[in-house]
């Protein structure tokens, strides 16, 4: 199956290490849990991602974190057995339940298949038209229907199962999925940012599926109010795997008190470079002193030759020896302070500036006047819609999935004509989609920006790079081996990067697949970017963070209530220009 998400059972390993499990969680209940052994994994080039891990996931939530590419969906995909590790071992115990994230949907592949029932309904069907044999009748399962109906409604979906994935949008499918997965009744779940691209909505039934869960349950997720109500955080960095108890206030409170440690740490490790540095250089000077009053004692000739000669060789030798230690000194300073560099490099959060894009405050920069548009004839999805933003206004476009905000993006871009009304865009803009196609995914990052940037300098464009952690060789990697989240971070480095951002951002869903390093690093860029922003999101963290003024919020009715088995649509229902908060 090549659905956008899919639900696994894993078998039930004999071999779990029980004494491990109950030293890490007690008394609680054993139904499920998870273990891993000394394990590591390198990618097929043979870099290593993952070195002598040994974790235990048990009856509890459990929040997996860290930066873009360190590997949390590669972690997820070894322990659901997905991927064999390069060494040690994952050891599993009870049902799992895995939720994956995949790009492609298959045309023909239906609300059904991620239950895996198709058979089951066609058995239904032609015994509902009398066609069904006495096998047909034996395994037909009468209670399927409603139980579907209602594992569905618990994630706010009443759609029929015949509805092609393809025609869902992006949080109709996470809830779907979701809705499939608890179907399964699994013991564990393994979640990979099962809250992207859902509405408040289907953000309430993903966080109260994990507060009544009383199995165990690993959540690969970007979402600081998902993450506050973990029991436990596991964080995956370039130079370690470590757990800390509480939610994601607890975890970034002994973060800090990391970073003050490891800033602590460096500075000191500098201050002994600079030491070590100067007692070479001493070192240095008196050799050259000694060797200088040897080479004018021989130049006198008041001493016999041989006792020079060993003078000589007696100095050269505590000389060298005493530079040698002040050397060796130097090279284990400089060493120490390279650990402590890394140490901090891997603990700091990523720092965003921008450059100003000069935007007057009373520049007309965009209208919608009285727009309807969409891509059925008798099913407009945006009806006498309309939006003025005039200087650098912060505008959020909210609302349920499937109420318009990509088809009033698409109308912004020159991508969708409008059926009726006025659509102008008066400023230079940029957007950002979530697959940020602007990107060239053949060419590499520094490629990209140079295209986009046309007017930057080497220096400049390496400068910018790094600002958004894309140093030296990282900016060097191609577009199409990038992971979801630093491909948008690659895409924002291009488009704000540079000299002269443009002075209307578009942004679509920007934290989807940003690690919460780098959304809270493109929060402090964007609350200092002086342009006009219009943004799309579901995230009221985000939207707050970075001081939207206000919302247009759109609504649409979907008759969701089949008769023969088909999906339809209604017409739309006049969107709310709500523009206040």
């Amino acid at each position: 199956m090549t659905a956008a998400y899919q639900s696994a059972v894993s078998p039930c390993d004999p071999r779990p290490n029980l004494l491990f499990i109950q030293a890490c969680f007690g008394n609680r209940s054993m139904s499920a849990f998870i273990t891993l052994s000394r394990l590591s994994w390198s990618t097929p080039d043979g870099r290593p991602l993952f070195s002598d891990i040994n974790l235990a996931f048990g009856p509890e939530r459990t929040g997996l974190v860290g930066r873009n590419g360190v590997g949390k969906s590669t972690l997820l995909r070894l322990i659901a057995g997905d991927l064999r590790p390069s060494a040690g071992s994952v050891s599993r115990h009870g049902r799992l339940g895995v939720m994956r994230q995949l790009v492609h949907v298959d045309a023909s592949e239906c609300v059904a298949d991620l239950f895996g029932v198709r058979r089951d309904l066609a058995v239904l069907r032609r015994a509902e038209r009398g066609e069904a044999d006495a096998e047909d009748l034996a395994d037909a399962d009468w209670t399927l229907e409603a139980r579907l109906e209602a594992a569905l409604a618990r994630f706010g979906l009443a759609i029929a199962l015949d509805t092609p994935l393809a025609s869902l949008s992006g949080g109709q499918r996470t809830c779907a999925a979701l809705a499939a997965l608890v179907f399964s009744r699994p013991d564990f779940l393994l979640l990979d940012e099962p809250t992207n691209n859902l509405d408040r909505k289907g953000w309430d039934a993903v966080a109260a599926l994990l507060a009544d869960w009383r199995g165990g349950a690993l959540v690969v997720s970007h979402d600081r109010a998902l993450l506050e109500s973990m029991d436990t955080i596991v964080e995956v960095t370039a130079l370690a795997t470590s757990r800390y108890g509480g939610g994601w206030s607890a975890y970034r409170a002994q973060k800090d008190l990391k970073l003050a440690a490891a800033e602590h740490d460096l500075a000191d490790a500098e201050k002994q470079v600079a030491a070590a540095a100067r007692a070479a250089q001493v070192a240095a000077e008196r050799k050259a002193r000694k060797d200088s009053v040897g080479a004018r004692a021989a130049t006198k000739g008041d001493a016999p030759r041989i006792l020079l000669g060993a003078q000589k060789n007696r100095s050269e030798a505590t000389g060298g020896v005493q530079a040698r230690l002040a050397e060796n000194r130097l090279a284990e300073a400089n060493a120490s302070a390279a650990v402590a560099r890394e140490q901090l490099e891997a603990l700091q959060q990523l720092r965003v500036t921008l450059a100003p894009t000069g935007l007057p405050a009373n520049r007309r920069v965009l209208v919608l006047k009285k727009v309807t548009a969409g891509y059925a004839p008798d099913a407009p999805v945006l009806r006498d819609t309309s939006l003025a933003i005039v200087g650098p206004e912060r505008v959020a476009i909210v609302g349920p999935n499937g109420s318009g905000k990509s088809t009033l993006l698409r109308l912004l871009t020159g991508l969708l004509k409008p059926w009726s009304g006025e659509v102008a865009l008066y400023v230079k803009s940029v957007m950002l989609d979530q697959r940020v196609s602007l990107l060239d995914p053949g060419e590499t990052i520094l490629e990209n920006f140079k295209r986009l940037n046309p007017t930057e300098g080497e220096n400049a464009c390496r400068a910018a790079l790094a600002r958004f952690q894309f140093r030296a060789n990282a900016s060097l990697q191609f577009v199409h081996s990038l992971s979801g989240g630093q491909m948008l971070r690659a895409g924002l480095a291009c488009v704000l990067g540079g000299r002269a951002p443009p002075p209307l951002l578009i942004l679509d869903e920007p934290t989807n697949h940003l690690d919460i390093d780098s959304i809270e690093a493109v929060e402090a860029g964007l609350t200092a970017y002086d342009g006009a922003l219009l943004v799309v999101s579901h995230d009221e963290r985000f939207l707050d963070a970075i001081q939207i003024e206000r919302r247009l919020r759109l609504t649409r009715s979907l008759d969701l209530r089949p008769t023969d088995g088909s999906f339809r649509q209604a017409p739309a229902a006049d969107h709310t220009a709500g523009l206040g908060r």
